[in-house]
């Protein structure tokens, strides 16, 4: 019961980390204007996310527009697009092995197999967590280099946005609920081995005391 409670937790909170690594993959909220220096009061904020720019005015309105050119994107920003699309994608894959594997369903049910998959599960969570992390750390670190650098101008530069945030939460989330599949995994390849091996040496003594009380008759 312990192990089936720990499997929900895991696939709970790794449920949790792939939602939110969706939202952050979408939401344009990666870099936010700096309002540094004289320009503390603005009417307008801009807005940088992986897949389009917005200009947020102070009555509440979005205005976005899609990056037009794929080719004239920076190769960081492709790179941080390719991997929060892989992330997600091995996220719904890993999701679905879980359910399959994990002991509470009845899907393949009296497979030998069911146990690691539910483990394979765990791992891919993981994986989606760390390829995350990668590019949410990366964004922030170069926000975080540019607003401290003497050299850039103070209207270029840029504040963490909400979607990092999410995307470090996501990944934190990912990473653990996976860890809590692979725990379980093994805690369950650790029970169920002394009990296929206790099962073996009862056959065996059934058998040979079988054979004993053929010899007798």
């Amino acid at each position: 019961m312990a192990s089936w409670a720990l499997e929900l937790l895991g696939f709970s909170l790794s449920l949790l980390g792939f939602i939110g690594t969706l939202i952050a993959t979408i939401l344009p909220h990666w870099w936010r204007s700096a309002h540094v220096g004289t320009n503390i009061l603005t009417a307008v904020a801009y807005l940088k996310g992986l897949w389009m720019e917005c200009v947020k005015h102070s009555t509440g309105v979005y205005q976005c527009q899609p990056h037009r050119s794929q080719l004239a994107l920076p190769a960081d920003l492709r790179a941080a697009r390719a991997m929060m699309v892989i992330s997600c994608l091995l996220a719904v894959l890993a999701a679905a092995v879980a359910v399959v594997g994990m002991r509470c369903t009845r899907c393949a049910e009296g497979s030998p197999a069911k146990a690691s998959m539910a483990g394979s599960g765990g791992v891919g969570f993981v994986a989606a967590g760390l390829l995350c992390l990668v590019p949410v750390s990366w964004c922030t670190n170069e926000v975080v280099v540019d607003f401290y650098s003497p050299t850039l101008p103070t209207g270029m530069k840029y504040e963490i946005g909400q979607a990092l945030y999410l995307g470090f939460v996501s990944s934190a989330l990912s990473i653990l609920g996976g860890a809590l599949l692979c725990t379980s995994w093994l805690g369950n390849e650790a029970i169920f081995q002394p009990r296929s091996d206790n099962l073996n040496k009862t056959l065996l003594i059934a058998s040979s005391s079988d054979t004993h009380n053929i010899n007798v008759y």
